[in-house]
C-alpha cells in the first residue's frame, strides 16, 4: 500500500474529530482523566502533525488549508478549531495535576500480574515513564502552537486560559524533564552472575569466552565508563562499582522514577519530587520511549522559537549527555562483533528481566537507528540495519503468513508483558504490556528511509515501509464510535481475540508519528544517482552542441516559427543544467525531449534543402 502522507493524515484528523468533538466541544469520554498517557496521546493526534508540519498549521487561522477546515468541522470553523483545542489542553493539565505537582501517573495502563487481585490506588498514582516522554513532546508541541496563536486571537477569555495554559504547560515540561532524569540508572553487575553470563553469552555469540568477552567489553565501553562517572550528576547515584572495569555494566531509563533517585535542584515551580519506587534495572522498551521524547528537546522547531527557558536549557543539557551516552551504549552493544551482530540474532535476550522477544531485538535496532541518525551511517551498517528491519517484519507475520495456532500472533494481541520490577513493593505485583510491535516497526522503518542516501537500500526500505503501513492501515477499527482509528487487530490476524472496538490511542498516535515522519520524508530531494548524473551530462553537453549549431544556421524558411522553437529549447536547456545536481533523473528526461526537437529541426531543414535543389 502506497504511503500518502496528506489524504492519510486528513483521514486520520476526521476520525479523531468524529471521536473528540461534539457541537464544537472537546469531549474526553470514558477514558479522559484515568491516564496522563492516553490523553496526552490523544491530543498529540492533533498537535503534532499541526505543529510539525506548515501545511497542517492550526495555530494561524489565516493559513489554515480548506481540506484541514473540512476534516476537523465538528470543532468549528477555522477561528474556533484552535481555541476548542486550547481548551481541551488546559483540561488536560488541570485534570493531571495534583495540587502543585503535575502528575504522570500510569492509571489504568498498569496491569496486575495476578488477575485476581486489582492495582492499588497508589500504585495507580505511580508516574510512569511513558507519561514523562509524552509530557516532553506534548510540552514543545502546545508551548510552539501558543507563541503564534496568542498574537492572532483577541477574544479574551481565550487569552486569559492561552496565559494560565502557558504557566502550566511549562512547569509540566520542567517536571517531565526531572522526572526522565530521577529515572535513568546505570546498573553494574559481576560477569558471573546471572545477568553477566546472559550478556556475555549474548556478546560472545558461541564465538567468544566469557575472558574474551570481558576483554572486548572493556576496551570498547572505557571512554563511556569515564564519561558516566565523571559526568553524570542530577538524578542519579553512579555506582562505586562502576570504577572497576572488570564489571559490567548497564544504562538506560527504568520503568518510573528509580528508588532512592536523589532530588533534581531546580527553581522551577514543579512542587515536591515524589520518592521512586521502580528497581534501578534500564529497560528496553522505556529506554526507547525516553529517548524518544528527548530527542524533541533538540529539534530544530524548538531551537528556533527559543521554547526552553534557562532552567530548562540545564535540564536539557543534562539529559542530552544521557541520550548520547545511551544511543552509544546499546549500539555498540548492537553491533559488538564485527562479522557478526548481537542484534542480528534474533530475538533479543534482555538481561533485566530474563526474557526474550522479537519486540526486544525491534527496541534495540530503534537506538541503533537513533545512532544512525546521529552519526550518519555506513552503508554497511545501513545494509545489515534494513535486513534486521526485513527479517523482523516476516517473523513478526507482517510481510509472511499466519500459521495454524502462531506464537506470534502473541506479539500483536495481547502483545509482550514487562514485570515493573519495585512496583509490587507498594501492592501487588504489576506488569506493562507493549503490543505496538507494528506501528514501532513503521516508524522505524521511515526513519532509516529518511536517513538512507543508498538507493538500493532506500528502495528497500520504502517497500517495506509500504507492506508495513497497509498491514496497519486494515487494522483500522471498522465500526462503533473509534470507526476509523486503532486498533483492531483481528482484522488481520482472524486467529486472535476481538478487541471490542476500544480505540487505543497508543496505536493511533504511533500511526500519526509514522505518516508526519513520512509526510517529512517525501519533502526530501530525491536521491541521486552518480551513474545517472553522468549520463544527464553527457546528454547536455550533446545537447549544448547541437543547439549551438542550430543557433549558426540560417531558418529554412522565415516564418517564425523556428525562432520561438529555439528560445523553449533554449530555456528546456537552462532547466536541464539546474537541475542536473539535484535531479538528474529530471535533467536526463528533459535533454532527451530536447534531442528529439532538435533532430527535428534538422530534419527540416535537410528536407527543405533538398526541395530547393
Amino acid at each position: 500500500m502506497e504511503i500518502k502522507p496528506r489524504q492519510h493524515l486528513l483521514d486520520i484528523w476526521q476520525a479523531v474529530a468524529r471521536h473528540s468533538f461534539d457541537n464544537g466541544e472537546w469531549v474526553w469520554g470514558t477514558p479522559g482523566g484515568e491516564s496522563s498517557i492516553a490523553d496526552a496521546e490523544r491530543l498529540l493526534c492533533l498537535l503534532y502533525p499541526a505543529t510539525e508540519l506548515s501545511l497542517f498549521r492550526l495555530d494561524d487561522p489565516d493559513t489554515t488549508q480548506s481540506d484541514v477546515q473540512q476534516v476537523l468541522k465538528r470543532a468549528g470553523g477555522r477561528l474556533e478549531i484552535p481555541a476548542v483545542l486550547v481548551t481541551a489542553a488546559a483540561e488536560f493539565m488541570r485534570t493531571h495535576t495534583d495540587g502543585k505537582r503535575p502528575t504522570f501517573a500510569g492509571g489504568h495502563s498498569f496491569r496486575p500480574r495476578d488477575k485476581e487481585r486489582d492495582l492499588t490506588e497508589e500504585q495507580r498514582r505511580l508516574d510512569v515513564l511513558d507519561s514523562f516522554s509524552l509530557s516532553i513532546t506534548l510540552c514543545l508541541a502546545l508551548l510552539g502552537f501558543l507563541k503564534v496563536y496568542e498574537s492572532k486571537t483577541r477574544r479574551g477569555e481565550v487569552q486569559e486560559t492561552i496565559r494560565e495554559l502557558r504557566t502550566a504547560t511549562s512547569n509540566r515540561l520542567t517536571a517531565a524533564m526531572v522526572g526522565l532524569l530521577r529515572s535513568f540508572t546505570v546498573t553494574v553487575y559481576d560477569p558471573d552472575s546471572a545477568q553477566g553470563r546472559t550478556l556475555c553469552e549474548l556478546l560472545g555469540q558461541g564465538q567468544l569466552s566469557q575472558r574474551q568477552t570481558l576483554a572486548r567489553f572493556q576496551r570498547r565501553f572505557r571512554p563511556l565508563r569515564a564519561t558516566i562517572v565523571d559526568s553524570f550528576v542530577l538524578g542519579v547515584d553512579v555506582q562505586e562499582a562502576l570504577y572497576d572495569e572488570n564489571q559490567l555494566f548497564e544504562c538506560g531509563w527504568a520503568w518510573s522514577l528509580v528508588r532512592d533517585a536523589p532530588e533534581v535542584d531546580t527553581n522551577e515551580a514543579i512542587g515536591p519530587q515524589p520518592a521512586g519506587v521502580a528497581n534501578p534495572v534500564p529497560y528496553l522498551y522505556f529506554t526507547v520511549v525516553a529517548l524518544d521524547g528527548i530527542e524533541d528537546l533538540f529539534s530544530d522547531r524548538t531551537l528556533t522559537l527559543g521554547l526552553l527557558n534557562a532552567e530548562q536549557q540545564r535540564l536539557a543539557e543534562a539529559l542530552r549527555l544521557r541520550w548520547e551516552i545511551t544511543q552509544q551504549y546499546w549500539s555498540g552493544i548492537a553491533r559488538f562483533d564485527r562479522d557478526r551482530w548481537p542484534l542480528e540474532d534474533i530475538p533479543w535476550r534482555t538481561t533485566g528481566q530474563r526474557l526474550e522477544s522479537e519486540y526486544f531485538s525491534l527496541s534495540v535496532a530503534a537506538i541503533l537507528v537513533h545512532d544512525l541518525l546521529r552519526r550518519r551511517a555506513t552503508d554497511d551498517d545501513l545494509t545489515r540495519t534494513v535486513r534486521v528491519m526485513e527479517r523482523l517484519a516476516e517473523r513478526g507475520r507482517i510481510t509472511s503468513r499466519m500459521t495454524h495456532d502462531d506464537p506470534m500472533v502473541q506479539l500483536h494481541n495481547p502483545g509482550v508483558t514487562l514485570p515493573l520490577q519495585g512496583g509490587g513493593t507498594i501492592g501487588p505485583a504489576m506488569d506493562w504490556t507493549m503490543n505496538d510491535f507494528s506501528t514501532q516497526l513503521l516508524k522505524r522503518t521511515v526513519q532509516l528511509c529518511t536517513l538512507s542516501r543508498n538507493l538500493s537500500a532506500h528502495d528497500r526500505l520504502l517497500r517495506l515501509a509500504e507492506d508495513i503501513f497497509g498491514h496497519v492501515w486494515r487494522r483500522r477499527i471498522s465500526d462503533g464510535e473509534g470507526v476509523g482509528l486503532w486498533d483492531n487487530v483481528h482484522a488481520v490476524y482472524p486467529e486472535t481475540a476481538l478487541t471490542g472496538g476500544q480505540v487505543s490511542w497508543t496505536i493511533t498516535e504511533r500511526v500519526t508519528e509514522a505518516v508526519v515522519k513520512a509526510h517529512k520524508m517525501y519533502w526530501q530531494p530525491p536521491l541521486r544517482s552518480a551513474e545517472l548524473t553522468g549520463l544527464a551530462r553527457a546528454l547536455i553537453s550533446e545537447a549544448t552542441h547541437l543547439f549551438g549549431i542550430e543557433l549558426m544556421t540560417p531558418a529554412p524558411t522565415p516564418d517564425g516559427q523556428r525562432g520561438t522553437q529555439l528560445r523553449r529549447i533554449e530555456v528546456t536547456l537552462r532547466r536541464a543544467r539546474a537541475l542536473v545536481d539535484q535531479q538528474p533523473g529530471t535533467a536526463y528526461a528533459l535533454t532527451l525531449d530536447l534531442l528529439v526537437r532538435l533532430d527535428e529541426l534538422t530534419r527540416a531543414r535537410e528536407a527543405a534543402t533538398i526541395q530547393g535543389a
